[in-house]
């Protein structure tokens, strides 16, 4: 069976899968747990601020004459 990355969620009893899979009976999957939409928010806006930080209208833009090899 090919490897897929499934989305789902836990519905207190059981993991249900968003969409319709075919998997056969006993197949050995890999669960993992994401953060809640609200912790990964913050360590997405964290990021953005880096990102806008470090790429920001002020950096001057380099081209690949500017890369020296080491």
């Amino acid at each position: 069976m090919p490897t897929a990355v499934l989305n789902a969620h836990y519905d207190g009893k059981h993991i249900v899968l968003d969409e319709p899979f075919a998997l056969p009976a006993n197949a050995p999957l890999l669960v993992t747990v994401i953060a809640p939409d609200d912790e990964r928010s913050g360590w997405a806006d964290l990021s953005v601020q880096n990102l806008a930080r470090a790429y920001g209208d002020d950096e001057p833009e380099y081209s690949a004459a500017d890369v020296k090899p080491q």
